[in-house]
């Protein structure tokens, strides 16, 4: 049953529902932002909203959904036996590209997808919806109604993160890929879930003395081998480990024991998957149609079209709603310089310059400014954190002086010269000082995190022990000098899991960590 037809039914005589129903309602101004791309709260009101009545039931659910080139969109699901012609949605008649509906009897946990028609050629498709707020556990992709409500008993944290998430105040962050920290062998080498993660990770991170824990992105996606950078449901925490309300707990027990907690954010590219986001309603929506500016060659992946204001509502709205919903006290932005860059990754003849004719993202440069002043107006106690390998200048600076407006940006060329200096055989280390010395030239030039991160343990780099010279006594001499030199160095320190203790094997994402080695005094400390 579309809105139409349902404010004609039954809301007609109820003011209650109808008032309950007008939450989630599209108003003009809704609409006007929706155009301008400044409204970062579409996650309030596109995607799907269960509806209750007085008494606490449930209606009905609103769909919403942004699909400008469809000639029909329905909602299907288990609640419909998967079929287009139970539950159709009407196109706004404001030319906004939305199309939605009240279906009636829908609550949370119903599964669901929009079945979308294109105008051109007639091409069908069932896509997951954008906004969905959980999926099913992959490999299946069906989007699930869910009610996100949650007690959160986190205040005390909340009250006083502001002074623990200062720019002047001490970091040390614990990098996680929550599906190989730890798993339990003896049921088939499973998965902890959230909330055994929850209490396990913070005990961990605390006696250790790390102050923040980022994860690597927890937002769902269908190949787990990305590591969670090829996303597809960019407002549902993966449902490999659990619920939303799963998740919300999981950081509600690390706040709770003051540890702050960091996640990777993936606006710079998401993957060709059919149900995913890549051609969504038989157009190029949130990719741009030409692949030398939509197409990531080293990736295989869509380049989002940040000159596209909805595109822009969608990636703001998906950054703060972490923020907003899940309390979480920064975001690391992943791949910043393949956004800046028209020519990332591209041959001459590759790329499209700018309307000046450089190879500057001028589109994506505003859209991260912009970004970043929501972030901070909304919630001025987190940060933002930029993942930004080149030169571009004043990253971590306000915009108001010209910067992108991040609070934080990972030193990449710290990280390279350190590492290559303590590859060296001891002897020889007297000839590559410079390594050490140069990070000091610049160190202040932006807000600086020290990343020994999960790249440089992959694809064939080895373990951060593996890359010490020497004998044992020796690599572990290094190691601990390494950490030493690290953490007196200015900037923020990040360590990926498995680097505290020496772990010898190169990090390998179905495995869990050697936790087995700590029984060695030379593991253990």
């Amino acid at each position: 049953m579309t809105i139409g037809s349902a404010l004609t039914g039954s809301y007609q005589h109820s003011p209650t529902r109808l008032a309950r129903l007008s939450r989630v309602l599209l108003t003009q101004q809704d609409i006007y932002h929706f155009r301008e791309g400044t409204y970062v709260r579409a996650y309030q009101k596109l995607g799907a909203h269960a509806v209750r009545a007085a008494d606490g039931t449930v209606g009905g659910t609103r769909f919403a959904v942004w699909a400008p080139n469809a000639a029909e969109v329905a909602v299907i699901g288990d609640f419909n036996g998967w079929d287009r012609r139970t539950s159709p949605l009407a196109p706004r008649g404001d030319s906004s590209g939305i199309w939605e509906g009240l279906v009636e009897g829908v609550g949370p946990g119903a599964l669901y997808k929009y079945h979308i028609a294109s105008r051109h050629g007639g091409h069908r498709v069932d896509k997951s919806d954008p906004y969905a707020f959980r999926t099913e556990v992959p490999p299946r992709t069906a989007s699930i109604v869910w009610d996100l409500s949650f007690e959160w008993h986190d205040e005390e944290w909340l009250r006083h993160r502001a002074g623990a998430n200062a720019l002047g105040a001490p970091w040390s962050i614990y990098e996680v890929h929550l599906g190989s920290w730890r798993r339990v062998p003896e049921e088939g080498n499973r998965y902890l879930g959230y909330r055994e993660l929850g209490p396990q990770l913070a005990d961990y991170a605390s006696e250790l003395g790390f102050t923040h824990v980022e994860l690597l992105p927890v937002m769902e996606h269908p190949f787990y081998g990305s590591w969670g950078y090829q996303v597809t449901g960019y407002f549902a925490p993966s449902a490999r480990y659990g619920t939303p309300q799963d998740f919300m707990y999981f950081v509600e027990h690390l706040h709770r024991r003051g540890i702050g907690v960091i996640l990777d954010w993936v606006p710079s590219h998401f993957p060709t998957d059919e149900h995913g986001l890549a051609h969504f309603d038989g157009t190029h929506l949130y990719e741009h149609a030409d692949p030398r500016q939509g197409f990531h060659p080293e990736w295989n992946s869509s380049i989002f079209n940040y000159g596209r204001a909805e595109v822009r509502n969608f990636l703001a709205s998906n950054a703060l709603f972490w923020l907003d919903t899940y309390h979480v006290d920064a975001l690391r932005v992943d791949a910043v310089a393949s956004m800046l860059y028209l020519d990332y990754g591209r041959r001459a003849g590759e790329w499209i310059p700018n309307r000046f004719g450089g190879h500057e993202n001028l589109e994506a440069v505003e859209f991260i400014k912009q970004l970043n002043l929501a972030a901070y107006r909304d919630h001025p106690d987190t940060q933002t954190i930029a993942e930004e390998s080149t030169a571009w200048p004043m990253v971590s600076r306000p915009t108001y002086l010209g910067g992108l407006g991040f609070g934080l940006k990972w030193n990449m060329g710290w990280m390279h010269d350190t590492l290559e200096y303590f590859q060296q055989d001891p002897v020889h280390r007297k000839y590559h000082h410079s390594r050490l010395t140069f990070s000091l030239w610049y160190a202040f030039t932006e807000n600086f995190v020290l990343p020994l991160s999960h790249d440089e343990v992959v694809h064939g780099k080895g373990a951060l022990l593996g890359k010490m010279p020497g004998d044992e006594w020796q690599q572990f001499a290094s190691l601990r000098l390494l950490l030493g030199y690290m953490w007196t160095h200015p900037g923020k320190k990040l360590l990926f899991m498995g680097g505290e203790f020496g772990q010898r094997r190169e990090w390998q994402h179905e495995e869990s960590l050697e936790w087995h080695v700590l029984e060695y005094p030379l593991h253990a400390g």
